[in-house]
């Protein structure tokens, strides 16, 4: 148990500087190639700081622990709107431009309706049990090819997509922002791998269910780079970065960590009920909403306090029926 500690320590000392690391390093490279720091944080920074759910739902696949798997990307997304677009909001209200309103948050959105959809099919087509079948992981890969042609198609027309290109020339040279960047996605990715093996091997001492350690402890644990690059980049003014960073990872999380996990087997969804994916939905929905008509395209303080609070309810509700 000592070691289990010892590893969540270590673990989240390389996720904050990892994070930090990160945020210079792709800000710098996107000042430079004249790029928004929402397209970087669409694309780079979202899919670094989600390689620990890649990995872990793809090995849980492969090893037939497929709550884990399942659990990892809902948990993980829920964690992702609740609770780092909340801190975030807590920290510094958070500028939604037009074009992220209209274009990817709805998305985001859709990819948790899609996960619905899946994942109802025993009302729908009257199947026995709810199962990500390869073919639906297949779908769900298309879905992300989709969302990569709309992002580099973006970045293309001038690296606009909802904010204004920061066209200041960057100070940091060009190694260093790579080294940055790349020792910070490294020290990320470590650093959640040692975090969720502590936090694993803890829960597990108590005899939680894969479900509930997926949906609690190792989504909170893979998304610690999310919410570390998005506090960070909010601290130091990078609202768009922060506010990308989180629409990329959900749309990667579905789109391509399940569609990938999919692929290689059939996953049930196992304890993974219905309450936690309408949840998924109607968080995302609110995220949608809270930018275009209740915050006027501001997520505010008071909206971040809401889905903090909406997670720690969760939270409870799961340890309960745990």
């Amino acid at each position: 148990m000592l070691s289990a500690a010892l590893y969540l320590v270590i673990g989240l000392v390389l996720i904050l500087a990892g994070a930090s690391a990160l945020t210079d390093g792709a800000s710098a490279i996107a000042r430079r190639m004249g790029v928004s720091d929402l397209v970087v944080g669409l694309t780079v920074v979202s899919f670094g700081t989600s390689a620990p759910e890649l990995t872990i739902s793809i090995l849980s696949s492969a090893n037939g622990n497929a709550g884990l798997a399942i659990g990892n990307v809902v948990g993980s997304n829920i964690f992702n709107i609740c609770a780092i677009i909340g801190v975030t909001a807590l920290l510094r209200p958070v500028p939604v431009g037009r074009g992220l309103i209209s274009n990817e948050i709805p998305l985001v959105v859709l990819s948790s309706l899609v996960l619905l959809a899946m994942g109802s099919s025993v009302w729908l087509d009257g199947a026995s049990s709810a199962v990500l079948t390869r073919v639906d992981g297949v779908i769900l890969l298309l879905f992300f090819a989709v969302f990569m042609r709309y992002v580099f198609a973006s970045a293309k027309d001038g690296g606009r997509t909802g904010d204004e290109r920061d066209v200041v020339a960057s100070a940091m040279p060009l190694w260093k922002s790579l080294a940055y960047t790349l020792g910070g996605l490294a020290a990320l990715i470590w650093g959640g791998d040692r975090f969720v093996d502590g936090a694993s091997a803890i829960a597990g001492g108590f005899g939680v269910s894969e479900a509930v350690i997926g949906l609690t402890i190792v989504a909170a644990g893979t998304s610690l780079p999310e919410l570390a690059t998005s506090v960070m980049a909010a601290l130091k003014g990078r609202t768009g970065m922060a506010v990308g960073n989180v629409i990329g990872s959900n749309i990667f999380n579905v789109f391509m960590v399940l569609g990938a996990s999919a692929t290689v087997r059939e996953l049930p969804f196992a304890g993974i009920g219905m309450p936690d994916l309408l949840l998924l939905s109607a968080v995302s929905l609110l995220f949608w909403l809270s930018g275009r008509i209740i915050g006027h395209n501001v997520i505010t303080r008071a909206e971040g306090a809401v889905f903090v609070v909406v997670y720690i309810v969760y939270m409870c509700f799961i340890v309960a029926y745990a």
